[in-house]
Parts: structure tokens; sequence; C-alpha cells
């Protein structure tokens, strides 16, 4: 496999499409928490492009800013300073009703725990969210990720009578089901054991290059990192290596640098 690391690291990957291929953008990104003496800075000016249609990781030790970073340009979370663009909207300066709607309309989310109603189908809980919003199903749609994920056999299912792999396949078609622009994963395996894990990453992969997705994806775990496109690696709040298609050596390697 290629890679595209540099000592000075390109904010998005050789061959990265132009901005209209683009599903988020962020520019100058700077978080910081505390006051005076016990200011941390959890991201340092960040520049990051995040081309549409494929899948990218987001990786780095523990306390790297890496988790600060998908939640502001998720929208969970407001920058200190800098801006956040995604699918073409400025969120830099909208209140949080403005934030809540854009989420709501464009943006899929898959967390650790897979936050299943217990008494509800597997098939309701794939379309709680655009009933809750008021949204018309797209059966066509619905049919393609059940189809996608390998649900079928498990829609009328409730959660206790399902693996926690087919839990967060459950979880994985509930974000995608409404088409959005973008889907965040945070740490998506962490729950899961090594072939569950290696099941859902697939199922993350396939939703990209066969079902058209964007999938960012925050993971501490080399082995999940690999199934990425694209790898952007974090030390200290900023980026030091943005990678194509790694493999695991080429991920530790990047993973050992620090910002010259």
């Amino acid at each position: 496999m290629s890679t595209a690391t540099t000592s000075s690291p390109s904010p998005t990957p050789s061959g990265a499409a132009n901005d209209g291929a683009l599903a988020a953008r962020v520019t100058g990104l700077t978080k910081t928490y505390g006051r005076g003496d016990n200011v941390v800075h959890a991201l340092r000016g960040v520049d990051l492009q995040v081309p549409r249609g494929r899948f990218t990781a987001i990786m780095g030790p523990s306390g790297s800013g890496k988790s600060t970073l998908m939640h502001c340009i998720a929208g969970l979370d407001a920058a200190t300073a800098g801006e956040v663009e995604v699918a073409g909207r400025r969120l830099t300066g909208l209140d949080d009703t403005a934030l809540t709607l854009f989420r709501r309309e464009h943006i899929g989310f898959v967390f650790q725990a897979f936050n299943l109603l217990p008494m509800l189908t597997a098939g309701q809980n794939i379309l709680l969210p655009l009933e809750l919003s008021g949204r018309a199903v797209d059966r066509e749609r619905y049919d393609s990720v059940v189809d996608l994920l390998g649900l079928g056999d498990r829609i009328g299912h409730r959660p206790s009578e399902l693996s926690g792999g087919q839990q967060q396949r459950v979880a994985i078609a509930r974000a995608l089901v409404a088409d959005p622009a973008i889907v965040f994963a945070d740490e998506p395996t962490g729950n899961l054991d090594s072939d569950a894990s290696a099941e859902i990453l697939g199922h993350l992969r396939r939703s990209v290059h066969e079902g058209g997705m964007t999938v960012v994806m925050v993971t501490h775990e080399l082995e999940a990192a690999a199934y990425a496109d694209d790898v952007v690696v974090l030390h200290d709040g900023a980026i030091t290596a943005h990678l194509v298609e790694p493999d695991v050596d080429q991920l530790t390697a990047a993973l050992r640098r620090r910002v010259a």
C-alpha cells in the first residue's frame, strides 16, 4: 500500500479531490480548555480536508486531540478558533438550534455503545431517527442499507436477541438510513471481540466503497485504522501524518513520530 506521510503533513492526501468533492474541511482549528497556567491545548491550528466517498480514520495516543477533532467537525463541540465546514455549510457561529437541525439532516453517528432501544425491533430502531424528525421513510434506501449490512433476517429481532456485532450493525444502519453527508464513528468496535470488530469494520468499509458513504472514524486500534482509505495521525493536538491506505507497519511508524 502507498503512503502520503511527510515531515510537514499535508491537510489532505495526495490525489484528493477538489473542494466540490469534500465532505468536510477545517481550517486553523484550535481548541483550548481552562485558563492561565491551567490551559490545555487540545487542538493547535489543525487544517484538514475530508474527501467525500472515502473512509477516514483519526488516530493518536490518549490525549492527542482525536476525539476533540471529531466532536468539533461534527458540531458537537465548539472550537476556540478556526473554521469548520461540513457538506458545504459553515458550522462556525451557528447557534445550538441550528446545529441540532444540521446534525439531524446531514450527519450520522455510530458510537461505542450501541444505544438501541430494547423494546423496539432492529427495524424500528433503524427507522427511529426518521420518525422522530418527521421525515418520510425512503423504503428503497432502507432496503438497500439493510441488505448492505446483512440484516435482512434480523429486522424483527429485539436487541437482546442480537449479538454485539449485530447490534452495532443495526446502529450503523440507523446512521446510514437517512443518507447523511457524513457518518462519524467514535471507537465503534470498542465493545466488540476481534471477530465482531473485523465484521463491523468490513461493513463500514463496504458502506463507503459500495454504498457511497463518507465515514470518519476515531480509533486507537492499529488494526481498525488499517481498514481506512485515509488515516490522520495526531500528536499533542496537531496533525503529524496523513497516510493513504496504510498498513499496520506504516501506522506504527507514524504513531511514533512527533511534531518536529
